[in-house]
């Protein structure tokens, strides 16, 4: 009996075995971005400890836009200046949801 198991898992198996791996062929270089996109800035972050909560601070130009702030014990919350006036909101609605907001002309 252990013989013919062993000859049909044999049996199944050289087929397996015997394809070939297909030649692979290298990946195209990506095309450069279009005109005038590049320039696209990242953020700078910073991390500062306050006390027992952990601060990180998210800039633009310069210009701080949200804040996370992360407590040692309980859940992190965010502050986020919405209008761009320098007044944060704290935005506990949707942590995971990330809305595009994007600058299209500063002066």
């Amino acid at each position: 009996m252990r013989r013919i198991l062993i000859t049909l898992l044999l049996a199944v198996s050289m087929p397996v075995l015997a394809q070939q791996t297909p030649a692979l062929e290298p990946i195209p270089e990506p095309p450069p971005p279009p005109p005038g996109m590049t320039d696209i800035e990242e953020p700078e972050v910073t991390i500062v400890k306050r006390g027992e909560d952990t601060v990180t601070e998210y800039r633009i130009r310069g210009k701080l836009y949200m804040v996370k702030v992360t407590p040692p014990h309980g859940v992190s919350y965010y502050l986020v200046d919405k209008e761009g006036s320098g007044q944060m909101v704290r935005d506990d609605s949707a942590p995971t949801l990330a809305v595009p907001m994007w600058v299209i002309k500063s002066w």
